[in-house]
């Protein structure tokens, strides 16, 4: 069976990635459809080694449309998703608007591919944020083992997460610091060039922000609704893979060495843990790879079952592109798609 695919935001990165795992995992497609707004009209985009002109969504019919793919930002999905599904099409959205929705499952497929059983109500599966996705791979198969109970978790997440303008910000900064050319602020709120932000998205009235917050409410809502969660997202000078430092306190006894064997066996996630010099991953290493990677794993002392780990993920596959392609091949594998070519 093929499948009609629609790509709503392909002009953006996220978009850009999507277009680019479709044609990688050789995804079963009938006719991929790259859509974004009307100032997008005739853009070009690579699908493998085809290139595709961008379509406007708003002039676009998704009858007989199986699936849409979208990234374009809450306003879009909150604006298109139910006219999308109204017309036969799910739609797996990369947003945050439909995230928290009781009827929209929000889903890891290496975690919680199960909810997808349970009926998609409004037609529309959510993606979850970037740092929550790579966090709960890791903690899945750990929390399966020794129930997790608390998670303090530092983010340091690169500037593709803001977007291409967060991206060319960093470039244009890093160049004025070496020709000495004022630095200019656009996309973030202070320098991002050789620095680091402790603020991704708006302050809430908790002191927390909109990022932070969440990364508590998604972890709960995919994993387990008892886990305490507290979170600092930082942005750092990055341009592709997010990074986290994660402290997990467990309800029964886990040892590194039994944690680093069950972490090895999990989807998803590839260990490299060795106690020496260039014996973990980073940022550098993960980019452009789908894989989610553990590092560091290590006691700790400060409570009675505790572990400390460093988590690192390419943010534009793993945290958004890739996620949503395996969603969609969990509702194929699972026979939960009705049209298809």
């Amino acid at each position: 069976m093929a499948y009609k695919v629609a790509v709503v935001g392909a002009t953006g990165n996220v978009g850009r990635v999507m277009l680019e795992i479709l044609a990688e995992r050789r995804f079963p497609v009938s006719e991929v459809v790259a859509l974004a707004s009307t100032r997008s009209i005739g853009t070009e985009v690579s699908f493998g080694d085809a290139t595709l002109k961008v379509k406007a969504i708003d002039y676009y019919d998704f009858t007989g449309t199986d699936i849409c793919l979208m990234s374009a930002g809450s306003a879009i999905a909150k604006e298109w998703a139910p006219k999308i599904v109204a017309q036969g099409c799910i739609v797996i959205d990369n947003s945050s608007f439909w995230r928290m929705d009781r009827e929209v499952p929000l889903v890891v497929p290496e975690v919680n591919a199960d909810v997808l059983e349970t009926g998609i109500k409004k037609g529309i599966i959510a993606n979850p944020n970037c740092s929550t996705a790579q966090m709960v791979v890791a903690l899945k198969p750990l929390h399966d083992a020794a129930t997790i109970k608390r998670v303090i978790v530092s983010t340091y997440q690169s500037v593709s997460g803001a977007g291409k303008d967060a991206m060319d910000e960093l470039f244009r900064q890093t160049r004025a610091v070496f020709v000495a050319d004022p630095i200019e602020r656009t996309k973030f709120t202070k320098q991002i060039a050789f620095n680091v932000i402790p603020h991704i998205d708006v302050f809430l009235d908790s002191g927390y922000t909109k990022e932070e917050w969440k990364m508590i409410v998604e972890t709960q809502k995919i994993l387990d609704p008892d886990i305490q969660v507290t979170a600092t997202c930082v942005r750092v000078p990055v341009f592709v893979g997010h990074s986290e430092s994660l402290t997990v306190e467990f309800e029964k006894p886990i040892t590194a060495e039994k944690a680093r064997n069950i972490l090895r066996a999990a989807p998803g996630i590839l260990v490299v843990d060795k106690r020496e010099d260039e014996g973990y991953v980073t940022p550098i290493e993960a980019a452009g790879e789908d894989a989610t990677y553990v590092s560091r794993i290590r006691k700790d002392p400060t409570v009675e079952h505790g572990l400390s780990l460093w988590v690192v993920s390419d943010n534009l596959r793993k945290g958004a592109a890739l996620n949503a392609i395996q969603i969609a091949e969990a509702l194929i594998n699972r026979k939960l798609l009705k049209n298809a070519a």
